[in-house]
C-alpha cells in the first residue's frame, strides 16, 4: 500500500482491499468485530463514511454521491482491518517505518531532480501560484503534509535510536535536515505549517524537560531563524512569499483575482458557510455539494472559478453541507477522539493528529483518494504501532 501510493491509484485500491481481506484470515471473527465497536477511534472514523452514505437519502445527484462513497471507502475498510488481532514485533514495525521514510525521501529526491533540470522556469512559476512537480499526481498539499509527517516519524525513530544505534540515528538526522530543506523549497503552506507546529511543540517539550532544557532553546532559536534564512537563500520560497503577499493585497480589499489561490479559497469558504446557513438541518447532501457551490458562485462571483468540482475549502464545511450542523458536530468529535487516546510517544501521536486537523481547517483532504488513504492509514498505523505495552506486575508470595 505504501509503495502503491506513489505509483498507481489502481494498485493502491487493490492492495488496500487485499489488506482488508487478509486481516480477516483468522478464527476469532467475533473478537475482531468486538474490538472494532469497542474502539472509539475505529468506529468514529467509520462514522465519517456512514454520514456520507446516509446523505444519499437527500442527495439528488446519485452518480456523484456514489463516486464520493467510493473515494471515502477507506474510512470504513481500514478501521475494520486494523481492528484485527494481527500484531507485529518492534523490529517489524520499525521496518515499516523505515520503508515509509525511504519511499517519501526518494520522492523528494525525484522532485529535486526535476527542479534542477529547469530551476529558473520553476522558480519563476512560483510567482504565478505554481509549485514544482511532486508525486501523488502532483498533489502538493497531500505530499507536503506527508513530508512533514515523515520528519516527525524520522525524528521519533532518531530519538528512540540515539543510544541503541548511533549510526542509524545520524542517518535519520541527515534525512530530517534534508526534508526540512525540501519543504522550504517546495513552499507548500500545508506542509510548512505542519512542520512548524511539530517543531514548535518539540522545542517547548524539550525546554520544559528537566534533563537538558538547552536543547529546547536551540530548537526554538533555529525555528525563528529558519524562515528568514529560507527567504534569503531559496528562490522558490522567496517567490512563494512574494506571490502570497501579492494575492493578499487584492483579497483583503475584496478585489478577487480570477485564478488566485487565496481568492478561490475565501470564496469557497463563504459559499460553504452561506449554504450551510440555508440548509442547517441536512446540508445539501454529499452528492449535491459541487452543484450547489457552482450555483452560488454563478450568482455571487461569476467567472471567478471554472472547474468541474468545487468544494468549500474546509473539511468541516464539507461535512456541514453533507449532513448539516449534525455533520459539523460529528466530524469535530471524530477528529478530536485521538487526542483523548494515550499512546507510547504520546507527543508524536498528538502532533500527528493536530497537523491533520490543521489541514482539515483549510483543505479537503477527505474528498480525494490520496488524502483519504493517507489520513486513515497514518492514524490507524500509529494507533496500532504505538499501543501502550501491557504492564506486568511482579508479586511475591
Amino acid at each position: 500500500m505504501i509503495a502503491a501510493l506513489f505509483f498507481s491509484r489502481a494498485l493502491l485500491s487493490v492492495s488496500m482491499m487485499l489488506f482488508v481481506a487478509v486481516s480477516f484470515f483468522h478464527s476469532d471473527i467475533k473478537g475482531h468485530i468486538r474490538q472494532f465497536f469497542s474502539s472509539p477511534l475505529l468506529w468514529g472514523m467509520s462514522l465519517l463514511f456512514m454520514l456520507t452514505l446516509l446523505s444519499g437519502i437527500w442527495s439528488e445527484d446519485k452518480k456523484e454521491w456514489l463516486t464520493i462513497l467510493r473515494i471515502k471507502l477507506p474510512l470504513l475498510a481500514l478501521p475494520l482491518a486494523f481492528a484485527g488481532p494481527f500484531s507485529f514485533s518492534k523490529k517489524q514495525w520499525e521496518i515499516i517505518a523505515f520503508v515509509f521514510i525511504g519511499i517519501v525521501t526518494a520522492g523528494t529526491i525525484w522532485c529535486m531532480f526535476n527542479y534542477v533540470t529547469d530551476w529558473r522556469f520553476i522558480n519563476e512559476s512560483y510567482l504565478r501560484a505554481k509549485t514544482l512537480a511532486v508525486p501523488l499526481n502532483n498533489d502538493h498539499v497531500r505530499f507536503s503534509w506527508l513530508v512533514s509527517v515523515t520528519i516527525l516519524l524520522a525524528g521519533l525513530l532518531c530519538w528512540n535510536k540515539r543510544k541503541e544505534n548511533k549510526i542509524i540515528a545520524i542517518i535519520l538526522i541527515i534525512i530530517v535536515c534534508w526534508l526540512i530543506i525540501f519543504l522550504h523549497i517546495l513552499a507548500a503552506r500545508t506542509g510548512l505549517f505542519s512542520f512548524y507546529i511539530i517543531a514548535l511543540a518539540s522545542g517547548i517539550s524539550l525546554l520544559l524537560a528537566r534533563a537538558k532544557p538547552w536543547q529546547g532553546i536551540v530548537v526554538l532559536i533555529l525555528l525563528i531563524a529558519l524562515p528568514f534564512a529560507a527567504y534569503r537563500v531559496l528562490p522558490s520560497f522567496q517567490n512563494r512569499v512574494r506571490y502570497i503577499l501579492y494575492d493578499y493585497g487584492y483579497f483583503k480589499e475584496m478585489h478577487y483575482l480570477p485564478g488566485g489561490n487565496d481568492a478561490s479559497r475565501i470564496i469557497s469558504l463563504r459559499a460553504g458557510w452561506n449554504l450551510l446557513e440555508q440548509n442547517p438541518l441536512t446540508g445539501t447532501g454529499a452528492g449535491d455539494i459541487t452543484t450547489a457551490i457552482k450555483k452560488w458562485d454563478s450568482e455571487h462571483y461569476p467567472g471567478m472559478r471554472d472547474t468541474d468540482k468545487i468544494y468549500p475549502s474546509s473539511e468541516w464545511l464539507v461535512y456541514g453541507l453533507t449532513a448539516g450542523w449534525v455533520g459539523v458536530l460529528l466530524f469535530s468529535i471524530v477528529v478530536f477522539i485521538p487526542c483523548f487516546i494515550r499512546r507510547r510517544n504520546n507527543l508524536a501521536w498528538l502532533l500527528l493528529n493536530l497537523t491533520a486537523m490543521f489541514g482539515f481547517l483549510f483543505d479537503i483532504g477527505l474528498e480525494v483518494q490520496f488524502g483519504v488513504f493517507i489520513y486513515s492509514f497514518l492514524i490507524l498505523w500509529w494507533w496500532k504501532w504505538l499501543k501502550p505495552q501491557k504492564q506486568i506486575t511482579l508479586t511475591h508470595d
